[in-house]
């Protein structure tokens, strides 16, 4: 029984020998010290491998990773224009007279009637007979005109790189046309469609010349659909850049119905085409984003999506075509003067203002009914920034930040001011049970 009982204790004493925990002899001070020591050497050498791996990688990352959308290097300024009515026409007032003046005065003198020179210029035009050569003579002054305006007009090359089904590698170009609308000491800046850049890998540009050089982007516009990109005068030849111009901006206000135009740029699909014209229609007070602005209709051919640049008589661009709006079967332009603000701001690598709002001035009838004078609110784009931070249709907006809002000029202004990731409080009268009430939202600005 002795036996088996030391037998039965025999594993139990095992397994409490197996558990038992093993504890290591504490760290000496001579060990601890040691250990700092190497931990600072550790950290020194680390410190300095990431240094000149970050100094080694930098420049590449810096040049492969970071967009391509650059800061000018000198500012560009393209004056805006101020709006005219051109149905309007001014008459000085008659000088007062009294009934004796009048009687003496047609006693001393009577002079012969005369026919106004609006009637003899008119008579004049119906009795000329125009000759071949007069047909002659016009086209050689519209050539003249396209070949000056010609040298503006580039090819952009927008170069994307892709894979075929054998992951052989592939390069695809399309081809657009576009617009030199400023140059500078260092650079030169070129309108072209949005399109052109969107997912390009690459840019160059062939100016008139069949000179090439390569170009970043500078900024885009997703209202307009149109984009500004830079080529620096680095990269151009010598010969190229003393003679390379820039298109004039013309005044698309002063444009009348039945102006001759000529559209330039690839009306055809292919850069360098043309095609004659006339602004058939001019629409006014159009409502977009943030604004409004007048629609050009011409009979003349074009292609938006390829860059067409509508251009007048004296070589000035006026609009360019969008596909935005129908035009009935003819082209529609968008009017410069109305964007000549936002061009700058591309033109300087600033993303123009954004809150979404199309809008209408209060007129003098609505006033009478008892609304505020602002800017009413047709519509909020969804998800804009005014969306978002709770302005909806029907507000009238009376203020944006410190400026206060009358016209859609005033408003127009004031939206230009902002900057893009800025907040802003907006402060609207909104239609409330017996009356308007005001209220105040802040808004993030965004970019068109």
């Amino acid at each position: 029984m002795s036996d088996k009982a030391g037998s039965a204790q025999e594993p139990e004493k095992k397994r409490a020998f197996i558990r038992e925990k093993v504890a290591k002899p504490p760290r000496t001070r001579r060990q601890m010290l040691g250990r700092m020591f190497a931990c600072v050497v550790l950290a020194i050498v680390g410190g300095v491998a990431a240094g000149t791996s970050f100094a080694v990688v930098s420049p590449l990352a810096k040049r492969y990773l970071e967009p391509t959308t650059v800061e000018p290097t000198i500012p560009v300024m393209i004056p805006t224009d101020v709006e005219t009515t051109p149905e309007a026409t001014t008459t000085a007032a008659p000088e007062p007279t009294t009934e004796a003046t009048t009687e003496e005065t047609t006693e001393e003198t009577t002079e012969p009637e005369t026919e106004p020179i609006e009637d003899i210029l008119q008579t004049a035009l119906e009795q000329y007979r125009y000759s071949i050569d007069d047909l002659n003579s016009l086209g050689s002054a519209l050539r003249g005109v396209v070949l000056a305006a010609d040298n503006s007009i580039v090819t952009v090359h927008s170069v994307r790189e892709e894979r075929d089904w054998f992951d052989n590698p592939l390069e695809t170009t399309g081809l657009y046309a576009g617009a030199i609308i400023a140059n500078t000491e260092a650079e030169v800046l070129i309108l072209t469609p949005a399109t052109a850049v969107e997912d390009a890998d690459s840019l160059r540009v062939t100016f008139s010349d069949g000179a090439e050089a390569e170009c970043v982007i500078r900024q885009t516009d997703g209202i307009t659909g149109m984009a500004v990109i830079s080529v620096d005068y680095e990269n151009l030849e010598e010969s190229t850049g003393e003679w390379v111009r820039a298109l004039r901006l013309g005044n698309s206000y002063v444009a009348r119905q039945g102006e001759i135009v000529i559209a330039m740029g690839a009306p055809s699909g292919a850069a360098h085409s043309i095609s004659y014209g006339v602004i058939s229609y001019i629409l006014r007070n159009v409502q977009v984003a943030d604004g409004v602005t007048r629609l050009l209709y011409t009979d003349a051919a074009g292609d938006a999506a390829a860059g067409t640049f509508l251009i007048n008589t004296s070589g000035e661009m006026i609009g360019w075509l969008t596909d935005d709006y129908d035009g009935n079967g003819m082209r529609v332009a968008m009017a410069i003067s109305d964007y000549k603000a936002i061009l700058e701001k591309l033109s300087n690598g600033i993303a123009p203002p954004y809150l979404g709002v199309l809008g209408q001035e209060v007129s003098a009838s609505m006033q009478a009914s008892g609304m505020p004078r602002g800017v009413y609110v047709v519509e909020c784009r969804r998800n804009g920034p005014a969306y978002n931070a709770g302005v909806q249709s029907g507000d009238i907006i009376t203020k944006i930040g410190e400026k206060n809002i009358e016209t859609m000029s005033d408003y127009q202004i004031g939206v230009g001011q902002l900057r893009e990731g800025d907040p802003v409080t907006v402060v609207v009268q909104r239609r409330g049970a017996d009356e308007y009430i005001e209220l105040e939202y802040q808004a993030i600005v965004g970019a068109r």
